[in-house]
């Protein structure tokens, strides 16, 4: 029987913490010890399809057993790797061309490993330290920290970077929402996994979903910071 079981909230966002070993520019597949937000997706589309498989973005022998088993339903090539044509086949779109150079995923992951440091801080509006972060002041300390300096308040903020598409986000970047549907008035940070650390006016520095109906009816874009 296949089964799968799906990535816990925390799992989620830890699981982006770590290089993503496939680059996609320079690697022709992903493979057995890849790790990163590429291989939930692909994880994922396995799990959809009825393969036993476990969510948790690891290339592991399962993994690559269960991509040998949908190469072999799909009159592909056996080898328990992702290139580009079982991506093709799993995705019904072309592998992305995206450099995930290793020094991005190190500056996602010194801005991820800050934020988790201050889970559970209180939520005080207009705070912008340890003792208590609104939304923007949370951003703004987090990267501040490493050396990147970015406007005091989400609408500014999402000035600040680059536009980038919901399919296309990575750790690291921003998020924003907008209670009215028209003015942004809120920010986060994406750590992957469709999840992000914030500062909840209810909850303090906590963990978000995208996916979450209230997130999914204001979402108002993202941009990159990082390089």
């Amino acid at each position: 029987m296949r089964l799968t079981k799906p990535c816990s909230l925390l799992a989620a966002a830890v699981l982006f913490l770590g290089t993503a070993n496939a680059n996609i520019t320079e690697a022709a597949s992903f493979h057995l010890g890849d790790t990163g937000s590429d291989i939930i997706e692909i994880q994922q589309a396995l799990a959809s399809r009825g393969y036993d498989v476990v969510v948790d973005g690891d290339y592991g022998p399962a993994t690559e057993a269960a991509v040998a088993e949908f190469q072999k339903d799909n009159h592909l090539d056996v080898d328990g790797k992702i290139g580009s044509n079982s991506y093709q086949a799993l995705f019904h779109r072309a592998m992305p061309a995206i450099s995930n150079h290793k020094s991005y995923f190190a500056g996602a992951n010194g801005i991820i490993d800050l934020a988790q440091q201050f889970l559970g801080v209180p939520y005080v509006w207009g705070g912008s330290s340890p003792n208590g972060f609104d939304c923007s002041g949370f951003v703004q300390y987090v990267f501040a920290q490493k050396g990147i300096h970015l406007p005091r308040t989400a609408d500014i903020q999402a000035t600040a970077g680059r536009p980038v598409s919901k399919s296309e986000l990575m750790p690291g970047d921003l998020v924003f929402f907008a209670g009215d549907y028209v003015n942004i008035s809120h920010v986060g940070i994406y750590v992957g996994g469709g999840q992000m650390i914030h500062a909840s006016s209810s909850h303090g520095i906590a963990y978000d979903s995208l996916s979450r109906d209230y997130r999914v009816a204001h979402y108002a874009g993202a941009c990159r910071v990082l390089n």
